[in-house]
C-alpha cells in the first residue's frame, strides 16, 4: 500500500468511525480530553502501521486497542500516578481490556457507545455554541480548524471553546450516560436542537461569501442518521431527518450558473434531487404513522409540500398556512408567526399579509431580524406598495451578513427603483 492510499483510507475511517472510536475510549477512561488525545495518537500510529503491514481485519478495533495502549502510557507517565487511586484503578482496567496485537473477527464487534457521547456533548449545562462545537468535533470528526471556518471564528477561539467545554464536563461531573426514560425526551430535544442548528447554519450561512456550507449540511444529516440508527422509531428524530433531506434536496436549484442566489419561487425544480425527496417523504410518513406529531415533523411536512409541488404557483399555500398555525402551538414564537404571514400572502393576498405584518413589526425580537424586512419587502413589492418595499429592502440589506443574500436583495431593490421610476 502506498502512503497516499494509506492516508486516504485513514481519512475515510476517521470520518466514518471517529465518533464511535472516541465514544468507546471515553467509556473506558471516563475522561473526554484524555480519550480525544489518545484517539488522535492512535490515528497517527495507524498511518505508519497500516502502510507497513496492511489494513487490519477491523480498523475500528485496531484503533480502539491502540488508543487503550496510548491511554495506559499517558497514565503511567502522569506524575505521582501511584498516589492517585482512581487513575491506578483505571490503569488496571485498561490493561485488563488490552490484549494482543492480533484482533480476531469476533473481538472486532465492539458495542456502540456513541449514544452516550451524544447526550454528553449536548448536555443543557453547556452553552449552545459549545454543544455544537463538541458534537462536530467528537462525533463528526471535524478538525478544530474546520469547525472554526464554518462558524467564522479563529482556530484559537474555537480551540479554547472546546477546551472549556471539556473541562466543564469534567468539573461539573456531567454524566457519560443515556438519560433515564423519564428524562430522555427533554434531553433528546437538546440533541435535536444541536443537529438542527448545525444543518441550518450549513443551509443558510449567517455570514460570509457563500450562500451555504454543504459540508455542514452533510455532517448534520449523517449525525441525524446515526441518531436514528441508535434510537430507532422515534418520531421527532425521523421528522428532523426528513426535514434535512427535503431541504437538502433543493440545494442545486438555490444558485444559478454564476453562483447567485435564486429564490424558491424562481428555482428550476428539475434540478432538485427527486430520489432524496422521495426518501424524505417516506421517512416523514413513517414518523407520522407513529402518532406523536411534533415540531420537526410539522416543519418536514411543510417542506414536503414545497418539494412535491409542480411549481411555485401550484404549492398548497393554504395547507402550509394551517401547518404553521399548528407549529405555533408547539413553538409560540414571532418567527413562526412571520413564516405563517408569508404563507398567507400567497394563500390569500399580499395586502392581507401586510396588515398582519404591522402587528408583528413592534415585537422586540423582530426589530433587527433580517428575514422580517426581507419578507416585508417582498410582500410590499407584490402588493404594489413600492415605497414601503424599497424602505424594507434597504433595512434588510443593512442587516444581511451573507453576501450572496445581500447581492440578491440589492438587485431586487435596483429593479424596483427602475420599475417605480417608469
Amino acid at each position: 500500500m502506498t502512503m497516499d492510499s494509506g492516508a486516504r483510507i485513514i481519512e475515510q475511517v476517521v470520518r466514518e468511525e471517529w465518533g464511535r472510536v472516541l465514544s468507546i475510549v471515553v467509556s473506558y477512561t471516563g475522561d473526554l480530553e484524555l480519550a480525544e488525545d489518545v484517539t488522535q495518537d492512535a490515528v497517527i500510529a495507524a498511518l505508519t502501521h497500516w502502510n507497513e503491514k496492511g489494513i487490519p481485519i477491523s480498523p475500528l478495533a485496531w484503533l480502539v486497542q491502540t488508543a487503550r495502549r496510548k491511554a495506559i502510557d499517558r497514565i503511567r507517565r502522569h506524575q505521582n500516578f501511584e498516589r492517585k487511586r482512581p487513575e491506578y484503578e483505571l490503569l488496571l482496567e485498561l490493561e485488563r481490556k488490552t490484549g494482543p496485537d492480533d484482533i480476531s473477527e469476533e473481538e472486532a464487534h465492539i458495542p456502540d457507545e456513541r449514544l452516550r457521547l451524544v447526550f454528553t456533548c449536548c448536555h443543557p449545562a453547556l452553552a449552545e455554541s459549545s454543544r455544537i462545537a463538541l458534537t462536530l468535533r467528537t462525533l463528526g470528526g471535524l478538525t478544530t480548524a474546520e469547525i472554526a471556518r464554518a462558524f467564522l471564528v479563529s482556530e484559537e477561539t474555537m480551540a479554547q471553546r472546546l477546551v472549556r467545554a471539556k473541562r466543564k464536563i469534567r468539573a461539573t461531573n456531567i454524566p457519560y450516560e443515556v438519560p433515564e426514560p423519564d428524562l430522555l425526551e427533554d434531553r433528546l430535544q437538546s440533541v435535536l436542537s444541536v443537529l438542527y442548528l448545525i444543518f441550518n447554519e450549513g443551509f443558510s450561512v449567517t455570514t460570509g461569501k457563500n450562500l451555504s456550507r454543504l459540508d455542514l449540511c452533510d455532517e448534520a444529516i449523517r449525525l441525524t442518521q446515526m441518531l436514528d440508527h441508535l434510537i430507532p422509531d422515534t418520531p421527532e428524530i425521523m421528522g428532523l431527518l426528513a426535514l434535512m433531506l427535503l431541504h437538502d434536496a433543493r440545494k442545486r436549484g438555490r444558485v444559478d450558473t454564476t453562483g447567485a442566489m435564486v429564490p424558491l419561487s424562481a428555482q428550476d425544480r428539475s434540478l432538485w434531487h427527486s430520489s432524496q425527496i422521495t426518501t424524505g417523504c417516506e421517512i416523514l410518513k413513517q414518523a407520522l404513522r407513529l402518532g406523536a406529531a411534533g415540531p420537526y415533523q410539522i416543519q418536514a411536512a411543510i417542506s414536503a409540500i414545497h418539494a412535491e409541488a409542480e411549481n411555485h404557483e401550484a404549492t398548497d399555500w393554504q395547507e402550509i398556512s394551517l401547518l404553521y398555525d399548528r407549529l405555533y402551538e408547539f413553538q409560540p414564537s414571532p418567527i413562526i408567526q412571520l413564516n405563517a404571514v408569508v404563507a398567507q400572502s400567497y394563500a390569500r393576498s399580499p395586502d392581507q399579509a401586510l396588515v398582519a405584518l404591522r402587528d408583528l413589526e413592534n415585537i422586540g425580537k423582530l426589530r433587527e431580524y433580517q428575514p422580517f424586512y426581507a419578507a416585508k419587502a417582498d410582500i410590499s413589492r407584490r402588493a404594489g406598495q413600492f415605497d414601503s418595499a424599497m424602505t424594507a429592502y434597504e433595512k434588510a440589506i443593512d442587516l444581511s451578513g451573507n453576501q450572496k443574500e445581500k447581492d440578491f436583495l440589492i438587485n431586487r431593490l435596483t429593479e424596483l427603483k427602475m420599475q417605480a421610476s417608469q
